[in-house]
């Protein structure tokens, strides 16, 4: 459930009064819903932007649409607009946007890219590169393929011994290897060039 207050369902009306009548409302959207970097976009939308699996929220003057796979991540979410002297601010306040720790009962592999998602993948991207789950055996082993600047790196065995396995070992102790099994010689913009 959605809590929209009042001031911010008027300030939303006063903009879509000042719009084109071809709006038909505003859209919610999550942007990297479930990681660190995640975010909210509030725009305005006309019916030809909608896909029609939208979620809405009946407001006072207009209709706010939530994208179908931005649901979750706005459970509990409050959207709120604080009057200033420049004007004023939407806030938006979603505590699931950045992702939910799996809870007890959740699957090893869940955990495992609830880690590679929060935690190593951001860090990865500092340097252009991620990682992502190929599978976890009934062993434990955590199979991975990696990316972008990681794809061919010459440091990439640093970065899965001493980060990687050690992070994620940490996380999720069931874990008993992490292994790679991406195909280095196939990088094509790796961020540390491999000795020959």
């Amino acid at each position: 459930m959605i809590q929209i207050s009042e001031s911010a369902q008027t300030y939303f009306r006063q903009l879509l009064d000042q719009q084109d009548e071809n709006f038909v409302g505003i859209r919610l959207t999550a942007l990297r819903a479930g990681t660190p970097g995640a975010d909210a976009r509030l725009e305005f939308c006309e019916s030809a932007d909608l896909q029609g699996d939208e979620w809405a929220v009946d407001c006072e003057g207009f209709t706010l649409f939530v994208d179908s796979a931005s649901v979750p991540f706005f459970d509990q979410a409050e959207i709120d607009f604080e009057k200033s002297a420049g004007g004023g601010q939407v806030n938006v306040k979603a505590p699931k946007i950045k992702g939910v720790a799996p809870g007890e009962g959740s699957s090893l592999v869940e955990r495992v890219r609830f880690v590679l998602d929060q935690e190593i993948n951001p860090q990865l991207a500092s340097h252009g590169g991620r990682v992502a789950l190929q599978e976890v055996s009934a062993e434990g082993v955590v199979v991975l393929r990696f990316g972008g600047g990681c794809h061919g790196c010459g440091m990439v065995d640093v970065t899965l011994r001493e980060g990687i396995e050690t992070t994620l070992k940490q996380r999720v102790p069931e874990i008993t290897a992490v292994v790679d099994a991406t195909d280095h010689e196939t990088g094509s913009n790796p961020y540390f060039q491999r000795q020959a």
